[in-house]
């Protein structure tokens, strides 16, 4: 079963279809930027697609009147500087920037091009925008800004699954708002009896020595904090849990993962990000100030359980988490 997450006003947006032909603009193809600290796996194709595809039904085909540049980071949050730097050389006409680190190197690079941010969070409190209704600067979006409420809920999850007493988290305290999770997690962790361990990833090659130390020291649940250095590991992380048979919650975008044999996943659309990003986009291509666009958040989550990775880590998952999930994976 499932049931997709929408944000909060992507349903009318989109359903209200593409601007006419007539307001088209004439006799110039504009250039959006694509600023990323990952790099352009299967999953970010996947996304740059819905992105794409959105446009285009909007009226914007590439070749035609948009032109895409194209910058990865390949998991190192250092280089998103001077990539930044190169799109605004470039003279773009907008940015998108899908993440924190992004968003904030974009806004480093420049205050004058349009940036539209993708599921960066507390963009607030970042300083990418004055608040939420009123942006205030050149940057616009969707936040995908967790509370510590809903940080919890990971931990809540590793709890139901039977056995897990000893948790660790994947984590990278470069990540923007790092340590507002770790405290979240870490008071849920307590008030339910679990014991934590945070094990520290800065670059993707980080993750070949957290799993060793995982390995010497073994635990029964296994949180992983999504962003974009542990989406380039992701099916890594996935082969080493079925190892050492450790329950697995991702955090953040990470369907695919619990396809792949991950257990479960709780978090937003990320697809729905995306076509809403393309909304923004097709505005301020028109004309739209950031400054004037609301940022909208996500106002459902969509928990993904992996009923067969259950099966082959011998856990047997109580009925009332899987009448819960918005897809079960048999």
């Amino acid at each position: 079963m499932e049931r997709r997450a929408f944000l909060g006003t992507l349903v009318g947006t989109l359903l209200t279809g593409p601007l006419t032909a007539a307001a088209q603009p004439v006799g110039k193809v504009y250039r959006i930027g694509h600023l990323a600290a990952s790099s352009p796996s299967a999953e970010n194709t996947r996304l740059l697609s819905a992105f794409q595809t959105e446009l285009r039904e909007r009226g914007w085909i590439e070749g035609q009147n948009v032109a895409f540049e194209y910058r990865w980071a390949e998991g190192r949050y250092e280089r998103l500087p001077a990539l930044a730097a190169e799109l605004t050389d470039a003279k773009v006409d907008l940015i998108v920037a899908g993440g924190t680190p992004n968003a904030l190197a974009a806004q480093g690079a420049t205050r004058v091009i349009p940036i539209v941010m993708v599921g960066a969070t507390t963009p607030v409190e970042l300083g990418l925008v004055n608040s939420l209704a009123r942006p205030g600067g050149n940057v616009t979006g969707v936040t995908f800004d967790v509370s510590p409420e809903q940080t919890a809920k990971l931990v809540e999850l590793l709890a139901e699954v039977p056995g897990v007493s000893r948790i660790a988290v994947l984590w990278s305290r470069g990540y923007p708002a790092a340590d507002r999770y770790r405290r979240a997690l870490e008071r849920a962790a307590a008030a339910r009896q679990r014991t934590t361990r945070f094990v520290e990833v800065l670059k993707p090659e980080d993750f070949d020595a957290a799993f060793a130390a995982l390995r010497r020291r073994p635990v029964e649940g296994l949180i992983v904090m999504t962003d974009q250095i542990a989406q380039i590991r992701g099916e890594d992380i996935v082969r080493f849990a079925t190892e050492m048979r450790v329950a697995t919650v991702f955090g953040g975008p990470a369907r695919r993962l619990v396809v792949a044999g991950g257990l479960i996943s709780w978090s937003a659309d990320s697809g729905a990000y995306w076509r809403q990003a393309a909304v923004y986009a097709d505005k301020i291509l028109r004309g739209a100030l950031p400054a004037t666009l609301p940022v909208e958040q996500p106002t459902t989550f969509e928990l993904v359980v992996n009923l067969k990775t259950a099966r082959t880590l011998g856990l047997t998952l109580p009925p009332s988490l899987l009448l819960r999930a918005d897809e079960v994976i048999e």
